[in-house]
C-alpha cells in the first residue's frame, strides 16, 4: 500500500481531544485490531499491515495519537502521561462501540499498550508489541533510574533534564533528522545518547540504507512540519510521572500477547519479559527497529499466524 492508497483520515474526538483516525475493513465490524505508532512516527507506518489485516477480518483501526499528524496537540507535558494515552484509545473502542480489542503497539505505541492493559485490562484482549518489550517498574522512578546508569546524555534522561533543546534542533532539520533516521541499522548497538539524536539531526549525508520510499518519507515529513517534535517528546516527559500512576496496577499482564523484535534493534530485549507476561510468543526477525517498514511481509505473517493460532484456540 503506498502513501496515495492508506485511508481517509477522520477526527473524532475522544477524552477531551480529537485524534485523527486512518480506518479499514468496517464491514469487519466486530473484530478491531488498533494499532499504536512510536516515535517520531505516524499511522501510515502501518501501512503495510492494514490491507493484510482487513483481509483477515478485522476490523482495522489507526489513530494518529495525541500530539501526532493532525490530531490534538495540548500544551500541558503532563496531559501525554499514560492515563491520558490510554484513555484516549479507551475512548476510541467507546466510539465505535466495542467492549474490547487486540491492541498492536510498536516503539512507544508498545509502552502506551502495555501501560493500557495494566489499567484498562479489560479493554484489551489481546496484545501484540514491536520492538520494546514489557519495562519492569522496579524501586526506582525510569528517569532517574536512567541517569544514574546511563548518564545525563542518555537521550530519555537528555529530553527530561534539557527540555526544548532537542525539540528545537529537529524542528530545525525535520527532513534530514527523519531521512537518517529511519534507516536500516547494522548489527545491535548500544542504545544512542540525547547529543547523538542531535549529530543524527545534522548529518548532511544519509546514513545507512532507507526503509521507505521518499513518497513514503515526504507523508512523515509533512506530517511534522505541521506538529513540530514538542508534543511527542512530551511523552518522553512524562515517564517518572507513569512510573508513580502504575503504582497500584497489577503487574502482571495476563492476555495472550506476542513480542516481535528486530535483531539489530538497538533496543534492548528483555530477560524477564515471561516473568510478567505469563503467555507471551516471542518472535525475532532479522532487521532493525522499523520492524513492520523494513520486514513487511515477515511481520504480517507472524501476526496472522499467531492471531489464527489464538482464534483457534478460543474456540476449542
Amino acid at each position: 500500500m503506498n502513501p496515495s492508497q492508506f485511508p481517509e483520515p477522520t477526527r473524532i474526538p475522544v477524552n477531551g481531544v480529537e485524534l485523527e483516525v486512518f480506518e479499514a475493513g468496517r464491514q469487519n465490524a466486530g473484530n478491531p485490531i488498533v494499532l499504536c505508532h512510536g516515535w517520531p512516527g505516524h499511522a501510515s507506518s502501518w501501512r503495510h499491515q492494514v490491507p493484510a489485516l482487513v483481509a483477515a477480518g478485522y476490523h482495522v483501526i489507526v489513530p494518529n495519537q495525541r500530539g501526532y499528524g493532525n490530531s490534538s496537540r495540548p500544551t500541558e507535558v503532563t496531559d501525554y502521561d499514560i492515563e491520558h494515552l490510554s484513555g484516549d484509545l479507551v475512548a476510541l473502542l467507546d466510539h465505535y462501540g466495542y467492549d474490547e480489542a487486540t491492541f498492536v503497539g510498536h516503539d512507544w505505541g508498545a509502552m502506551v499498550v502495555w501501560g493500557l492493559t495494566l489499567l484498562h485490562p479489560n479493554r484489551v484482549n489481546r496484545v501484540i508489541n514491536l520492538s520494546l518489550p514489557y519495562q519492569e517498574r522496579g524501586d526506582t522512578p525510569w528517569i532517574e533510574w536512567m541517569q544514574a546508569v546511563l548518564g545525563e546524555d542518555f537521550y530519555f534522561v537528555h529530553f527530561n533534564r534539557q527540555p526544548g533543546v532537542a525539540d528545537a534542533v529537529f524542528e530545525e532539520n525535520t527532513f534530514r533528522f527523519l531521512r537518517n533516521l529511519y534507516r536500516k541499522n547494522e548489527p545491535p548497538q548500544q542504545p544512542q545518547p540525547g547529543m547523538a539524536l542531535i549529530t543524527l539531526a545534522r548529518a548532511e549525508a544519509p546514513l545507512g540504507d532507507p526503509v521507505m520510499s521518499d513518497e513514503e518519507l515526504a507523508v512523515l515529513v509533512a506530517a511534522f512540519d505541521t506538529s513540530g517534535f514538542t508534543a511527542s517528546v512530551n511523552w518522553y516527559r512524562n515517564l517518572d510521572r507513569n512510573w508513580h500512576l502504575l503504582a497500584d496496577a497489577d503487574p502482571i499482564i495476563r492476555q495472550p500477547a506476542l513480542m516481535i523484535y528486530g535483531d539489530r534493534d538497538m533496543v534492548q530485549k528483555s530477560e524477564t519479559l515471561a516473568e510478567f507476561v505469563p503467555d507471551v510468543e516471542v518472535v525475532e526477525l532479522d532487521c532493525g527497529h522499523w520492524i513492520q517498514q523494513e520486514k513487511p511481509e515477515e511481520l504480517n505473517a507472524a501476526i496472522l499466524s499467531w492471531l489464527q493460532r489464538q482464534d483457534a484456540t478460543r474456540l476449542r
